[in-house]
């Protein structure tokens, strides 16, 4: 089947996956213990020095792609900068569920604030089970990880592992220096970094040829 089959329908799954990851990072923002990793930059942009998420997001994703072009060279595929186009649909997802989600009330209750952090995993996961296999564009994250992996021949897991890691040891360090607390950095942090990718798993398992037939008209 033809990359242009069923992409209407791909697109459209594409677009929600994103706007469902956007939902789960504003309920993890909302529960105030932490961010998934590959938040935790544009969050500590927030909180350091006061810029609305969702363009510190959109900041974040052209950052990602100057990365890759610096990285890639002459390799990197022009058509890429779609990328931050990407990013900037990404980041008014993120200003719109922030908005949303913000009119919940706020809790100082650690098993609700615990329970909202696993509805985040959940979403996140969610999210990226409709948006990845819709192969439209990858966020700027995951093309920045990709360019990693090529120029230094380290699979792609691995230099995710890095990667996530890197980016919460700096947001950390940054938050601990600039406002003296670990701001973007919590157990929820590492909740998201440990049970996406199992939630992922689990979603997959038990949809994904549901979601292949209905993307691409075949059983995986």
């Amino acid at each position: 089947m033809k990359w242009k089959d069923r992409l209407g329908i791909r697109l459209v799954a594409y677009l929600g996956g994103l706007f469902i990851m956007t939902a789960g990072i504003a309920v993890s923002v909302k529960s105030n213990l932490g961010v998934s990793p590959v938040s935790s930059i544009p969050y500590t942009i927030t909180c350091v020095f006061g810029v609305e998420m969702g363009n510190a997001t959109i900041l974040f994703h052209v950052v990602l792609v100057l990365l890759q072009i610096l990285l890639l060279r002459k390799n990197f595929k022009w058509i890429n900068l779609c990328q931050i186009v990407v990013g900037i649909i990404f980041g008014k997802f993120t200003t719109l569920c922030n908005s949303l989600v913000a009119l919940l009330p706020s809790t100082d209750n650690m098993l609700i604030r615990l329970g909202m952090m696993l509805i985040s995993v959940v979403l996140i996961a969610v999210g990226i089970f409709f948006y990845l296999p819709a192969n439209i564009m990858p966020l700027a994250g995951e093309g920045a990880m990709q360019a990693v992996s090529a120029i230094t021949g380290i699979a792609f897991p691995k230099v995710k592992i890095g990667f996530d890691c890197s980016m919460v040891i700096i947001s950390l360090v940054t938050c601990l220096i600039a406002i003296h607390s670990v701001g973007s950095v919590g157990i929820g942090t590492v909740m998201a970094a440990v049970l996406v990718g199992f939630a992922l798993g689990l979603v997959t398992k038990a949809f994904g040829t549901w979601r292949d037939h209905l993307y691409y008209g075949r059983i995986s």
